[in-house]
């Protein structure tokens, strides 16, 4: 089997060899695939030394699987080039999330939903994936009527830019900036680009990816993205209103049994998930799980994971693992 990552000298692309060389999936040749200008470049990867070859050669290559991280004008451009010669592109951009014909897939959640037929298939924004691995399981058990959400993302999912930024910052240096106001010691309510309704994109990827994945677009969804100085993943305070009742008990159980989630809940000794403990981990960890009181059937939880990792190259790659291991590729 061929398989090419699409963006691979970027930061998602680095964790994707990083992932792809922990799960030892069974391909035969990788294609390191970047811009023009990194054409040429050496990466070393499991021992060997790889050339970077550009996208036009590594369409005629025809891998089976391609994995993009390399941007939405770069998928809309190449990716139907790549599925036009039969190959399965996984694509990490938010270029195909919210196409009708394309699957929105989480593994762990919706994978049973790919086809033969599907040869773009689309893995969601992070924030959207380690809510929805928590989420999935209690909605399927009580009914979501209403998600009040508030994340706090790293700069990682900005990208290198932004790590430079907030270095620069903490030794006092100027330099390129990847947001309009400082990141250290500091917090911007802003996530991507503000639309029309004054939400971010950030923001509404959230409502309308949660919609689609659940396959539930009556449930009431409102969200504020705030972007901190944090490099170790995505943490979300999520409100949840649910339509039946429920017990805490069953919430930590049903949490507990959703393989890729772990709970990680014991106030009294100061345990709950932080990022700086989800850093290189593909877990989503839950916890501060308690009831709101000031609502019929509401809960309160705190969702925490690598953003790099599940929030993207993990979660690309499981998707190319059930590819092979139900013969869709």
């Amino acid at each position: 089997m061929k398989l090419a990552i699409v963006g691979a000298t970027g930061m998602v692309g680095k964790v994707m060899l990083e992932v792809l060389s922990e799960r030892k999936l069974p391909f035969s040749e990788v294609l390191l695939v970047a811009s023009e200008k990194s054409v040429g470049k050496e990466i070393q990867f499991e021992g060997k030394s790889h050339i970077v070859i550009g996208l036009k050669t590594a369409v005629e290559a025809k891998p089976d699987i391609a994995l993009f991280s390399a941007g939405g004008n770069t998928s809309l451009e190449w990716a139907p080039k790549f599925a036009a010669l039969g190959t399965i592109v996984i694509d990490n951009s938010s270029a195909w999330r919210m196409k009708k014909d394309k699957k929105l897939i989480i593994p762990e959640i919706n994978a049973n939903q790919i086809t033969p037929e599907d040869k773009i298939i689309a893995n969601p924004n992070c924030s959207t994936i380690q809510m929805i691995m928590a989420i999935a399981p209690l909605h399927k058990a009580f009914d979501i009527k209403r998600l009040v959400i508030s994340t706090y993302q790293s700069i990682t999912g900005t990208g290198v830019k932004a790590l430079k930024q907030l270095k620069n910052e903490m030794k006092g240096k100027s330099g390129e900036k990847a947001y309009p106001h400082p990141i250290h010691k500091n917090a911007l309510p802003h996530c991507d680009i503000f639309l029309e309704n004054d939400y971010t994109k950030e923001e509404m990827k959230l409502v309308h990816e949660t919609h689609k994945i659940l396959g539930d677009s009556t449930i009431g969804i409102t969200a504020t993205a705030i972007r901190i100085p944090v490099v170790g993943g995505h943490s979300e305070s999520v409100n949840i209103e649910f339509e039946k009742d429920y017990e805490v008990k069953q919430v930590r159980s049903l949490l507990k049994q959703t393989p890729g989630v772990e709970v990680i809940d014991n106030p009294e000794k100061n345990y709950y998930p932080m990022p700086i403990n989800a850093q290189g981990k593909d877990a989503v960890f839950v916890g501060r799980i308690r009831r709101d009181d000031s609502i019929t059937n509401g809960l309160n939880l705190w969702i925490v994971s690598d953003n790099l990792r599940k929030g993207a190259a993990t979660n690309t790659i499981q998707i190319a693992e059930y590819l092979i291991q139900n013969n869709l590729v």
